[in-house]
């Protein structure tokens, strides 16, 4: 079995990449969900199982792992999504 990661830029960096992923296969739901504020509704599951991807390659002891993949979220998908129409901003 591989190392866990208990490092937290290299832990950010594997989040963002995870939910770089999650954007790039789902570009429909994310321009949905940033139109319509339904952003976490619509990508659930997809969010859901890239956190479980995340919890089993960084360690538990990691201080914030949590938070490291919620603030990726809004780093690539949020942010990223500026352009897109949205009641929100």
């Amino acid at each position: 079995m591989a190392k866990l990661v208990d490092n937290p830029k290299l832990a950010f960096r594997l989040a963002r990449a995870i939910v770089s992923d999650i954007a790039l296969y789902n570009q429909e739901k994310v321009q949905e969900g940033i139109k319509n504020d339904s952003l976490f509704d619509i990508l659930q599951d997809e969010l859901a199982e890239g956190r479980e991807h995340f919890h089993g390659r960084v360690s538990p002891d990691l201080e914030d792992r949590d938070h490291l993949y919620d603030r990726a979220i809004v780093d690539v998908m949020v942010k990223q999504a500026g352009k897109i129409e949205s009641s929100i901003w």
